[in-house]
């Protein structure tokens, strides 16, 4: 009887064992297979059937410098839908596309086509907090086309606007920052892929456009392209080129009524923004120019030539104006110079590359009921206002105050059509509200994603009336403080507004008084422990790099922005100031 209960114990236990390898092989198998929610692309050549092949696709925006990857989309408003196709030059294991609020690589949206050395899988996923990739149980990506073309291979694909899933990311109006990267080697599963280990690269796009026909020009309308002469873009991360150019001899009075970018073909992720100016009419002569708008040793006129006639940014589209005005170029009260100022932003320092690359300019000798103008709101490009290091959330605000709208504005006001919103990559949110007597009146323009395009607008300002733009920061991947100016890794907060009837207010900005930011320096030292005083040793930019910024530093610093005198930049298209104190105690709080 013993001897029959331990072999019975002994038999269970074998089945036991052989039960539980079967079950572990089962899985290790499973592991392997396809996965449940993704769909196999057989070498990545599948192409399902669609009656709707080809589809149009009107809107596209290069991903990196290198034009290896290229997004291209179109718009279904009837069914709140967008296809979005991916052209991939050189398809090696794999690509992810995503989307995120602000970029970030963590929480972000995915697509991924990826192969397991065996086969190949397009499937929806997500990301976590650590950048660690899931396939996402709701498949709301559908795979339309996936297919190797002679000159690159082909993704289409196509979504809702809203999926009512807490993984997927809400696309609405506004920016929607894109993040993309390169799959080099197989996955056994997607469960292996964290977006922090692979290259990846950010690229902000306005994914939903206005669903409106574009307007007829006039059949008298004339073009003018202001151009880069053919110039080899510098092998350096930021470059603003400037380039003289002359209109044409007794050029009469025109209107512009609409401009569009004219980008070298391979340079559309390099060149990141364009300005055309017209230069003081006082100036009866210019020298001829073509180099670095930093150049010490540039001619000194340059400067001079400060009057927006058209502004573009990376993804904006042609920009028209309103029937009834148009931007005046030409004619006995302007001048015949042009300042066109080209912004390359090339983080791979690639040599070599040549540029013509532009605004074109239509214009029509019929003139319309209006003069249009372009003023610039927000704050001046000083390294006077800085962000501090490691902030999810910080403030900037500049101020066009009434002491300025009095003196600058017709008695009838201005009537604000359009807006351009720019910072540069530390840039979450832009926002520009109008406030009358003390009372937020209206929002001029916002945009909590970001956006460098041109947003349509509907706005009246009256003089006495204050324009404040407020911008957004996230500086948490920096050790260091960021400070305004030019540079991509330097901060602006701009705000490009189009309006009629024209005025000569070009330029309606503010910084705190350097005064009062020098007193901060000294406090801030002193509370550290350092009572020596650099006043006037060291410059403005060194000074917030030397100090210790911890939460009293920068809660202080916030609190000056906010309750310090202003430096008022009220200037006229000539670079001349209008006569407004530059020195200006305001109540700031009051317009929260």
């Amino acid at each position: 009887m013993r001897i029959f209960s331990k072999n019975l114990r002994l038999q269970d236990v074998t089945i036991m064992y052989f039960t539980a390898l079967a079950a572990l092989m089962v899985i290790l198998v499973a592991s392997y297979q396809a996965p449940s929610n993704a769909v196999e692309v057989s070498s990545f050549k599948s192409t399902p059937s669609s009656p709707n092949l080809p589809l149009p696709m009107p809107f596209r925006v290069p991903l990196d410098p290198r034009k290896e990857l290229q997004l291209a989309w179109n718009i279904s408003y009837d069914n709140q839908e967008i296809y979005m196709q991916l052209r991939v030059a050189e398809l090696r294991h794999g690509v992810v596309l995503g989307m995120s609020d602000r970029g970030e690589l963590t929480n972000a949206d995915l697509v991924v086509l990826w192969d397991s050395g065996t086969k190949s899988y397009f499937g929806d996923a997500w990301s976590d907090s650590k950048g660690h990739v899931s396939l996402d149980s709701k498949q709301d990506y559908e795979l339309i086309e996936a297919k190797q073309k002679p000159d690159a291979f082909y993704l289409l694909f196509k979504r809702p606007f809203s999926t009512c899933d807490p993984e997927d990311y809400l696309i609405e109006e506004g920016t929607v920052h894109v993040i993309y990267g390169f799959l080099d080697q197989p996955l056994a599963s997607l469960e292996q892929l964290n977006l922090s280990q692979i290259h990846m690269g950010v690229q902000r796009v306005l994914m939903l456009r206005p669903n409106t026909p574009s307007p007829t020009l006039p059949p008298d309308v004339q073009t003018l392209d202001v151009v880069a002469p053919n110039v080899i873009i510098p092998n350096q991360e930021t470059t603003y080129w400037c380039f003289i150019q002359k209109l044409p001899e007794n050029m009469p009075k025109n209107h512009i009524v609409m401009y569009e970018s004219v980008i070298t073909p391979g340079n559309e992720a390099i060149v990141h923004h364009i300005e055309v100016f017209e230069c003081s009419p006082d100036m009866h002569d210019v020298p001829e120019y073509s180099g670095s708008c930093d150049d010490n040793m540039k001619p000194r006129k340059l400067d001079f030539c400060r009057h927006v006639l058209a502004a573009w940014a990376m993804g904006a589209e042609a920009f028209y104006y309103p029937a009834d005005a148009g931007l005046p170029m030409g004619g006995p009260r302007s001048s015949r110079y042009l300042r066109l100022e080209v912004h390359y932003h090339n983080p791979l320092l690639i040599s070599g590359r040549r540029d013509a690359s532009g605004i074109r300019l239509h214009y029509t000798p019929s003139l319309r009921r209006y003069d249009a103008g372009i003023m610039e709101l927000g704050l001046v490009y000083t390294p006077v206002m800085a962000i501090p290091p490691k902030q999810h959330t910080f403030y900037l605000s500049g101020y066009c105050t009434s002491k300025c709208t009095e003196i600058a504005l017709p008695a009838g006001g201005i009537y604000i059509f359009a807006s351009q919103l720019h910072t540069h990559l530390a840039g979450r949110g832009v926002r520009t509200v109008l406030v009358r007597q003390g009372k937020e009146l209206e929002v001029v323009q916002e945009d909590q994603h970001f956006s460098t395009h041109y947003q349509v607008g509907n706005s009246m300002c009256v003089f006495g009336d204050v324009l404040i733009t407020k911008c957004t920061y996230n500086t948490e991947d920096r050790s260091k403080p960021t400070v305004g100016g030019f540079g991509i890794m330097e901060e602006m907060c701009v705000n490009y507004v189009h309006y009629y009837p024209r005025t000569q207010l070009e330029l309606c900005k503010t910084h705190v008084d350097p005064g009062y930011l020098q007193k901060y320096f000294n406090f801030i030292n002193r509370f550290h422990g350092n009572d020596q005083c650099v006043c006037g040793e060291v410059g403005v930019t060194e000074q917030y790099a030397q100090l210790e910024w911890d939460a009293f530093a920068v809660e202080v610093l916030d609190s000056l922005y906010n309750t310090a005198p202003i430096s008022m930049h009220c200037n006229q298209s000539t670079a001349r100031l209008f006569p407004v104190s530059s020195q200006l105690f305001i109540s700031r709080r009051a317009f929260c």
